[in-house]
């Protein structure tokens, strides 16, 4: 699980079908603030250090602030106004860039969604028979994913506009259909409030679009036992113990799927570390991609995750299985119990068949 220690879990707010569960911080973080730095529409690529190239639609970027002696670091503000729309792509020389000596700019989940195509990117220096020479001398290139802007997710501009921030707010869990779509959290409320209008900028997954068309939320009504209430006092305690028992069972069971198992550091910040998460790829759960920032004792003071679709799943699971066997289609197919022929077949539904021949012999192979 990641560590959320510090962030209180408050009431829901729903809208349609979207449920924005709010993140609070009793004692905000002062050293490391994020602000905001809009792009607007159009695309945008980013050189990455392996000379491959990374394409995407980026509508903003976050930039990271920090001390290095605990003192309160400076927010320089954030301005969101309409996209542009003049200038038709624009280049970064990288997903991460170093600005000042504390000043570190991020294109948020970028970082992550970059992670998850360069996943098993490369083949191995074994030339089985099975795969066309393309896929042999270039690997996967080019590697796609679709993804939603949050402008096209039914309900969830309006969502956020009627949304009541909590004093000391420095998060959020959105929820579309009740399926957790994306976790967000920043290291200070004055960050979180400027920040929060992003959100409809960012990328959500096909399900979540999907759910967003078919699947109401209901709202959860706190019942009070009003023969346990005489005094405003009791009426207190009792507000405050559903409150309790909202958040218990919220942080237990509607966000348990939210994990980063497979976590890899990507930059120092003075005590803050700023790392991507992948998912083990667990066809029958939930599977997140993330970025995050965490302290030295390891919690989270920076988050931002994107929820997989099950066909974004499915081919993570196949990549990872064919790495682990070398990318020997019989090995992997006895490894999954199918026949070469099933895997060839799941491999085509996932969007992979055109990497193989379709004459190549079962098992035969030449060395490179």
């Amino acid at each position: 699980m990641l560590d959320l220690t510090g962030l209180v879990t408050m009431p829901a707010q729903t809208w349609g079908s979207v449920r924005l569960v709010p993140l609070v911080r009793p004692e905000p973080i002062v050293d490391l603030r994020l602000h905001a730095r809009v792009y607007g529409d159009e695309l945008s690529m980013a050189l990455l250090p392996d000379r491959t190239v990374y394409t995407a639609y980026v509508p903003h970027a976050f930039v990271a602030s920090w001390t290095g002696d605990g003192t309160p670091a400076a927010a320089y503000g954030t301005q969101l106004g309409e996209p542009l729309r003049h200038v038709p792509i624009r280049t970064h020389r990288r997903l991460v860039q170093r600005e000042a000596k504390n000043r570190l700019r991020i294109l948020p989940l970028h970082l992550a969604l970059e992670g998850y195509l360069a996943l098993h990117y490369d083949l191995p220096g074994i030339a089985w028979e099975e795969w066309t020479r393309a896929a042999v001398a270039g690997g996967l290139s080019p590697r796609v994913e679709a993804a939603y802007s949050g402008a096209h997710v039914r309900g969830l501009d309006d969502a956020l506009r009627v949304f009541e921030f909590h004093a000391g707010q420095c998060g959020l869990l959105l929820y579309v259909g009740d399926t957790l779509a994306s976790a967000f959290v920043t290291p200070h409320p004055e960050d979180y409030r400027a920040l929060h209008p992003t959100l409809i900028r960012d990328l959500y997954g096909e399900l979540i679009y999907e759910y967003a068309l078919h699947y109401p939320v209901r709202d959860f009504r706190a019942a009070i036992d009003d023969s346990r209430v005489d005094t405003l006092a009791d009426l207190r305690r009792e507000a405050e113990r559903q409150g309790e028992e909202w958040a218990a069972f919220h942080d237990s069971v509607m966000a348990g799927g939210l994990r980063a198992p497979n976590v890899r550091d990507v930059y120092r910040l003075g005590r803050f570390t700023l790392q991507r998460f992948l998912p083990v790829f667990d066809r029958f759960a939930e599977n997140h991609i993330g970025e995050m920032i965490t302290d030295d004792q390891g919690r989270t003071a920076y988050l931002k995750t994107f929820r997989l679709s099950q066909a974004q799943v499915r081919r993570g699971y196949l990549l990872s299985r064919l790495a682990e066997n070398q990318w020997s289609l019989p090995d992997t197919a006895a490894a999954l119990g199918v026949t070469t022929g099933e895997l060839r077949a799941r491999m085509d539904r996932a969007g992979f068949g055109h990497l193989l021949r379709p004459e190549s012999r079962v098992g035969g192979h030449i060395r490179t």
